[in-house]
């Protein structure tokens, strides 16, 4: 990255150092703390937990029930990742938490080829989390009558929401008809949280006296759910935060580190977009939900909620100069910096540790991901054309022989 790419007015940042490979056993405890070292001083994080220290039970209050301990998953360091945020100039380490053997590496390489290129960048398009409650009503015709009611009520369902915190705001009331079905779509601003606790219950309190104004026989404030499941308005309308990332990497950048050619990744993101049409998926990246997952285990966010986060597009193209236009659009990102697991444990150290804990920086995390799935994806993309899959995992993954205990 060059600081002709830099947002005008911010500063060149001191690159981080590589991460070391060369111990003899990358297994033992030594290379463990020196990783560990390597992360926390260029964060400026303790990373106590992550070495081993529990965390206190009563740190777990309010976020599980009948508590017997807490769970390991082990958390490898992938990076470094440099680009061009909305914010200015990152560069972090990236803690993936995983049983994949193989994929920590992936990511590794890829931004490290990103590096290289200096021309990766990535950006928030837009935030809203939406609630879709339904409304039946007798017939066609008083449904088409309450939807004539909405635009009067969008005052009163504000304030509605106001009433229940200083955090979030109604920002987009739309209704669609079905049959004689009515859905609100309602899309709230959330701060630095996912928002959804605060969200359903705004949807539950003005559904509740919307279907009471309108004259409903049936109201459901999670009519149409589309809350952790993969589903077409994801890919188009998109939920929590989108993001999108791109880079333009040289052709000898992608023959000398990628081992293929720009063609070959075109040629290949072309036949995958034909399968996924045919799939009928609204998941058009390569392994985003493997790093998604990762990265969410890593930093206490809500699991489940990758199955909707991996919605998205890839995009690999030759330019007409011969060199690979890569890209990735998560449009439906749910992550959040406060609340749930994030503050507690190796969470909040993962998320210090690409200063992306607590407030005012949900942007930075949503734009981390993006980037480190756009790493992912070419580095696996790579991979299969240069006939290296299979022989990465045979030396780093679970196909390799395992000590026993």
């Amino acid at each position: 990255m060059t600081e002709h790419d830099m947002p005008e007015g911010s500063d060149p940042i001191a690159p981080l150092p590589r991460i070391r490979r060369d111990f003899e056993d990358p297994y033992s405890e030594e290379a463990a703390a020196a990783w560990r070292e390597l992360a926390g001083l260029a964060s400026g994080v303790e990373l106590r937990h992550l070495a081993g220290q529990p965390v206190p039970t009563v740190q777990a209050r309010g976020n599980v029930e009948n508590l017997i301990g807490f769970a390991q998953v082990q958390v490898g360091l992938a990076g470094p990742l440099r680009f061009t945020g909305s914010e200015g100039p990152v560069e972090t380490y990236v803690p993936l938490a995983t049983t994949k053997g193989a994929m920590v590496a992936s990511y590794s390489r890829g931004m490290g080829v990103l590096a290289e290129a200096g021309t990766l960048r990535a950006t928030t398009l837009r935030e809203g989390l939406s609630q879709h409650p339904m409304f039946v009503y007798r017939g066609l015709a008083q449904a088409v009558a309450a939807r004539e009611q909405v635009a009067d009520m969008v005052p009163r369902f504000q304030a509605i929401t106001d009433g229940l915190t200083n955090h979030g705001k109604l920002v987009e009331v739309a209704p669609e008809l079905l049959g004689r079905r009515l859905i609100l779509r309602l899309v709230f601003t959330t701060g630095e949280a996912i928002g959804i606790n605060l969200a359903a219950r705004a949807a539950e309190l003005l559904g509740a006296d919307f279907a009471e104004a309108s004259g409903a026989s049936e109201f459901h404030a999670h009519g149409q759910d589309v809350e952790k499941r993969a589903n077409a308005r994801a890919l188009v309308q998109g939920r929590g935060r989108s993001v999108a990332a791109d880079a333009l990497l040289p052709r000898e950048l992608v023959e000398r580190r990628l081992r293929t050619t720009p063609e070959a990744l075109a040629a290949i993101a072309r036949s995958y977009a034909i399968g996924f049409a045919q799939l009928g998926t609204q998941n058009w990246t390569i392994q985003t939900a493997n790093g998604l997952a990762a990265l969410f285990v890593a930093c206490g966010q809500d699991v489940a909620y990758v199955t909707e986060s991996a919605t998205g597009h890839l995009e690999l193209e030759c330019t007409a100069g011969g060199d690979l236009y890569a890209a990735i659009h998560l449009p439906n990102l749910l992550v959040g910096t406060v609340w749930g697991g994030s503050g507690q444990g190796t969470a909040a150290e993962c998320l210090a540790l690409m200063g992306c804990a607590g407030a005012g920086r949900f942007r930075r995390l949503g734009e981390i991901a993006a980037a480190r799935c756009l790493a992912g994806d070419l580095s696996l993309m790579a991979a299969f054309t240069a006939g290296e899959f299979s022989a990465a995992h045979e030396r780093l993954g679970r196909n390799r022989s395992q000590a026993p205990g």
